[in-house]
């Protein structure tokens, strides 16, 4: 039997992970947002896909608008979207991760107040869920060494 499914208003954005590693430390590339939700809060850089663009383009186009930083390899982790992460109603996110060779230096720019380098180690509070995608990113990187 088919039913008809009720209209779904999902959104979609993508959120990357970019880490420094030293021999001393590892870091990752946060913005604070500019405005709600979660304005002020610490958050990966990061937002909604265009309707004429692919995944990872969005995800390079968000990245350099919000620190000015390009990257040169993106690698897909997975999707986040489990409901309620985002209070503006139902998002699925698609976290990129890449590493940087260099800690460089970053400016805050579109919807982003500030941006920085912060050591895995001491994180401020996150927006939406963004310490899980950092995990899930770090046991990417730790299984993928194995």
């Amino acid at each position: 039997m088919i039913s008809i499914m009720e209209e779904q208003n999902i959104l979609l954005t993508t959120d990357c992970v970019i880490l420094y590693i030293s021999p001393s430390e590892t870091e990752v590339l946060l913005i604070r947002r500019k405005s709600d939700p979660f304005k002020s809060k610490w958050a990966l850089p990061g937002g909604f896909v265009e309707t004429d663009e692919s995944l990872e383009a969005a995800a390079r186009r968000e990245l350099e608008e919000e620190t000015g930083l390009v990257v040169e390899e993106l690698h897909q982790l997975r999707a986040f979207g489990a409901p309620g992460r985002d209070p503006r109603g139902r998002t699925v996110t698609i976290a990129y991760w890449g590493r940087v060779a260099a800690k460089y230096e970053v400016k805050a720019n579109d919807d982003a107040e500030e941006a920085a380098w912060y050591p895995i180690t001491n994180l401020p509070a996150l927006a939406f869920d963004h310490h899980e995608i950092i995990r899930e990113t770090l046991r990417e990187i730790i299984f993928s060494r194995t």
